[in-house]
Protein backbone atom coordinates (compact mmCIF):
# COMPACT_ATOMS: atom_id res chain seq x y z
CA UNK A 1 0.00 0.00 0.00
CA UNK A 2 1.47 3.56 -1.18
CA UNK A 3 1.39 5.97 1.83
CA UNK A 4 2.60 9.76 1.94
CA UNK A 5 3.00 11.93 4.62
CA UNK A 6 3.25 15.35 5.39
CA UNK A 7 3.88 17.05 8.56
CA UNK A 8 4.28 20.94 9.41
CA UNK A 9 6.73 20.62 12.16
CA UNK A 10 7.29 24.48 12.98
CA UNK A 11 3.66 25.01 13.24
CA UNK A 12 1.77 23.92 16.30
CA UNK A 13 -1.86 23.10 16.55
CA UNK A 14 -4.64 21.73 18.67
CA UNK A 15 -5.23 18.30 18.57
CA UNK A 16 -9.06 18.67 18.10
CA UNK A 17 -8.12 21.12 14.62
CA UNK A 18 -7.72 18.21 12.49
CA UNK A 19 -11.40 19.75 10.71
CA UNK A 20 -9.79 22.98 9.79
CA UNK A 21 -6.92 21.61 7.91
CA UNK A 22 -8.82 19.10 6.02
CA UNK A 23 -11.41 22.50 5.37
CA UNK A 24 -8.30 24.85 3.73
CA UNK A 25 -7.28 21.85 2.03
CA UNK A 26 -10.50 20.84 0.80
CA UNK A 27 -11.07 24.26 -0.13
CA UNK A 28 -7.65 24.54 -2.06
CA UNK A 29 -7.87 21.41 -4.05
CA UNK A 30 -11.34 20.07 -3.78
CA UNK A 31 -12.52 21.23 -7.29
CA UNK A 32 -9.70 18.46 -8.63
CA UNK A 33 -10.56 15.61 -6.79
CA UNK A 34 -13.02 14.59 -4.42
CA UNK A 35 -10.35 12.40 -2.45
CA UNK A 36 -9.67 15.46 -0.59
CA UNK A 37 -13.05 16.26 1.32
CA UNK A 38 -15.70 12.75 -0.18
CA UNK A 39 -18.40 14.87 -1.11
CA UNK A 40 -20.16 14.97 -4.46
CA UNK A 41 -20.73 17.91 -6.41
CA UNK A 42 -24.49 18.07 -4.56
CA UNK A 43 -22.62 18.11 -1.21
CA UNK A 44 -23.90 14.85 -0.49
CA UNK A 45 -21.05 12.90 1.31
CA UNK A 46 -19.15 9.94 -0.39
CA UNK A 47 -19.34 7.07 2.44
CA UNK A 48 -16.20 5.42 1.98
CA UNK A 49 -12.80 4.83 3.83
CA UNK A 50 -10.92 8.36 3.48
CA UNK A 51 -8.03 8.30 1.22
CA UNK A 52 -6.94 11.44 2.39
CA UNK A 53 -6.78 11.98 6.32
CA UNK A 54 -6.24 15.45 8.28
CA UNK A 55 -4.75 14.73 11.93
CA UNK A 56 -2.70 16.69 15.02
CA UNK A 57 -0.23 14.17 16.52
CA UNK A 58 1.45 15.90 19.52
CA UNK A 59 0.66 19.19 18.44
CA UNK A 60 2.05 18.40 14.48
CA UNK A 61 -0.34 19.27 11.94
CA UNK A 62 -0.27 15.90 9.67
CA UNK A 63 -1.70 14.60 6.72
CA UNK A 64 -2.07 11.09 5.36
CA UNK A 65 -2.40 9.80 2.17
CA UNK A 66 -2.99 6.11 1.17
CA UNK A 67 -3.36 4.63 -2.82
CA UNK A 68 -4.58 7.64 -4.89
CA UNK A 69 -4.56 9.66 -2.19
CA UNK A 70 -1.14 9.40 -1.12
CA UNK A 71 -0.30 9.85 -5.17
CA UNK A 72 -2.24 13.51 -4.59
CA UNK A 73 -0.11 14.61 -1.46
CA UNK A 74 2.92 13.94 -3.59
CA UNK A 75 1.79 15.97 -6.52
CA UNK A 76 0.68 18.54 -4.17
CA UNK A 77 3.28 18.74 -1.85
CA UNK A 78 5.42 21.96 -3.67
CA UNK A 79 2.23 23.55 -4.17
CA UNK A 80 1.65 24.10 -0.39
CA UNK A 81 3.10 27.14 1.10
CA UNK A 82 0.87 28.29 3.40
CA UNK A 83 -1.87 27.31 5.86
CA UNK A 84 -4.91 29.05 6.52
CA UNK A 85 -6.72 28.12 10.00
CA UNK A 86 -8.91 30.64 12.15
CA UNK A 87 -8.68 32.93 9.60
CA UNK A 88 -4.78 33.58 10.05
CA UNK A 89 -2.80 33.16 6.99
CA UNK A 90 0.92 31.34 8.29
CA UNK A 91 3.55 31.04 5.97
CA UNK A 92 5.06 27.97 6.03
CA UNK A 93 9.14 27.82 6.46
CA UNK A 94 9.64 24.42 6.51
CA UNK A 95 7.58 20.71 5.89
CA UNK A 96 8.56 17.45 5.10
CA UNK A 97 6.99 14.55 2.83
CA UNK A 98 7.84 10.65 3.19
CA UNK A 99 6.02 8.17 1.03
CA UNK A 100 6.76 4.14 1.38
CA UNK A 101 4.94 1.11 0.58
CA UNK A 102 3.35 0.02 3.42
CA UNK A 103 2.42 -3.38 4.94
CA UNK A 104 -1.30 -4.53 5.11
CA UNK A 105 -3.10 -7.41 6.03
CA UNK A 106 -2.91 -10.67 8.31
CA UNK A 107 0.55 -11.90 8.32
CA UNK A 108 0.47 -14.31 10.96
CA UNK A 109 2.23 -12.19 13.56
CA UNK A 110 1.07 -9.99 16.87
CA UNK A 111 1.33 -6.44 16.28
CA UNK A 112 1.35 -3.92 19.02
CA UNK A 113 -0.57 -0.66 18.20
CA UNK A 114 -1.61 2.81 20.45
CA UNK A 115 -4.49 4.92 19.23
CA UNK A 116 -2.47 8.19 19.39
CA UNK A 117 -6.05 9.98 19.04
CA UNK A 118 -9.14 9.44 20.93
CA UNK A 119 -10.57 6.11 19.07
CA UNK A 120 -14.71 7.19 18.53
CA UNK A 121 -15.99 3.89 18.11
CA UNK A 122 -19.59 3.92 19.27
CA UNK A 123 -22.15 5.64 17.70
CA UNK A 124 -25.21 6.74 19.61
CA UNK A 125 -27.09 3.26 18.65
CA UNK A 126 -24.25 1.30 19.96
CA UNK A 127 -23.86 3.95 22.46
CA UNK A 128 -26.75 2.65 24.13
CA UNK A 129 -26.43 -0.97 23.92
CA UNK A 130 -22.86 -0.22 25.45
CA UNK A 131 -23.64 1.40 28.51
CA UNK A 132 -26.55 -0.85 28.88
CA UNK A 133 -24.66 -4.18 28.68
CA UNK A 134 -22.73 -5.19 32.45
CA UNK A 135 -19.08 -4.53 32.74
CA UNK A 136 -17.42 -7.66 32.29
CA UNK A 137 -19.16 -7.59 28.41
CA UNK A 138 -18.49 -4.32 27.29
CA UNK A 139 -14.38 -4.97 26.57
CA UNK A 140 -16.02 -7.61 24.21
CA UNK A 141 -18.66 -5.76 22.57
CA UNK A 142 -14.85 -3.06 21.75
CA UNK A 143 -13.40 -5.44 20.35
CA UNK A 144 -15.83 -6.69 17.72
CA UNK A 145 -16.16 -3.12 16.71
CA UNK A 146 -12.46 -2.75 16.25
CA UNK A 147 -12.64 -5.82 14.50
CA UNK A 148 -15.11 -4.44 11.79
CA UNK A 149 -13.38 -1.27 12.10
CA UNK A 150 -10.33 -2.77 10.78
CA UNK A 151 -12.23 -5.10 7.83
CA UNK A 152 -13.53 -1.01 7.15
CA UNK A 153 -10.21 -0.04 6.39
CA UNK A 154 -8.94 -3.16 4.57
CA UNK A 155 -12.12 -2.93 2.18
CA UNK A 156 -11.70 0.87 1.55
CA UNK A 157 -8.10 0.56 0.65
CA UNK A 158 -8.89 -2.45 -1.58
CA UNK A 159 -7.59 -4.83 0.37
CA UNK A 160 -9.25 -8.55 0.20
CA UNK A 161 -8.30 -10.86 3.61
CA UNK A 162 -9.57 -14.48 3.43
CA UNK A 163 -7.53 -14.42 7.57
CA UNK A 164 -9.64 -14.17 10.65
CA UNK A 165 -8.51 -10.84 12.12
CA UNK A 166 -8.28 -10.79 15.64
CA UNK A 167 -7.98 -7.95 18.21
CA UNK A 168 -7.43 -8.04 22.25
CA UNK A 169 -7.63 -4.20 23.67
CA UNK A 170 -5.00 -3.60 26.52
CA UNK A 171 -5.45 -0.28 28.90
CA UNK A 172 -8.34 1.14 27.17
CA UNK A 173 -9.86 4.07 29.14
CA UNK A 174 -12.46 6.16 28.36
CA UNK A 175 -12.01 9.98 27.51
CA UNK A 176 -14.32 13.14 26.77
CA UNK A 177 -13.80 14.36 23.24
CA UNK A 178 -15.05 17.08 21.60
CA UNK A 179 -16.36 16.38 18.10
CA UNK A 180 -18.30 19.45 16.00
CA UNK A 181 -18.63 21.30 19.72
CA UNK A 182 -20.20 18.40 21.48
CA UNK A 183 -19.04 16.10 23.91
CA UNK A 184 -18.47 12.41 23.35
CA UNK A 185 -17.46 8.92 24.71
CA UNK A 186 -14.29 8.15 23.16
CA UNK A 187 -11.19 5.85 23.89
CA UNK A 188 -7.56 5.62 24.41
CA UNK A 189 -5.24 2.92 24.78
CA UNK A 190 -3.31 0.44 23.28
CA UNK A 191 -4.80 -2.91 21.40
CA UNK A 192 -2.84 -6.03 19.81
CA UNK A 193 -3.28 -8.23 16.24
CA UNK A 194 -2.90 -10.01 13.49
CA UNK A 195 -3.63 -7.24 11.34
CA UNK A 196 -0.72 -5.13 9.80
CA UNK A 197 -1.71 -1.62 9.76
CA UNK A 198 0.02 1.35 8.54
CA UNK A 199 1.63 4.19 10.67
CA UNK A 200 -0.98 6.87 11.38
CA UNK A 201 -3.89 6.03 9.72
CA UNK A 202 -7.35 6.26 11.33
CA UNK A 203 -9.67 3.75 12.54
CA UNK A 204 -13.34 3.86 13.34
CA UNK A 205 -15.51 7.21 12.95
CA UNK A 206 -14.42 10.87 11.94
CA UNK A 207 -10.75 9.21 10.73
CA UNK A 208 -11.07 12.37 8.14
CA UNK A 209 -10.24 14.66 10.95
CA UNK A 210 -7.62 12.69 13.40
CA UNK A 211 -9.78 10.24 15.18
CA UNK A 212 -8.57 6.87 16.13
CA UNK A 213 -4.83 7.33 14.63
CA UNK A 214 -3.04 3.95 15.74
CA UNK A 215 0.89 3.54 15.77
CA UNK A 216 3.07 1.32 17.07
CA UNK A 217 3.67 2.33 21.11
CA UNK A 218 7.01 2.26 21.13
CA UNK A 219 7.01 4.86 18.65
CA UNK A 220 6.22 9.11 20.70
CA UNK A 221 4.49 11.13 19.76
CA UNK A 222 5.18 13.72 17.02
CA UNK A 223 7.08 16.44 19.09
CA UNK A 224 5.22 20.04 19.57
Amino acid sequence: MHQTTITFPDHPLSPRDGHKLRGYFSQLFGAQSDLWHNHRADGKPIYRYPLIQYKVIGRQPMLTGLGEGAQLLTQHFLDVKELHIDGLRIPLHSKQIKSRQAPVGVNGSLHRYRFANPWFALNQENFRRYKALPERERKGMLQRLLTGHILSFFKGVGHWEEEQVMVELLELQPVQAKFKNQPMRMFKGQFVTNARLPEYIGLGKSVARGFGTVCQPDLPSLPS
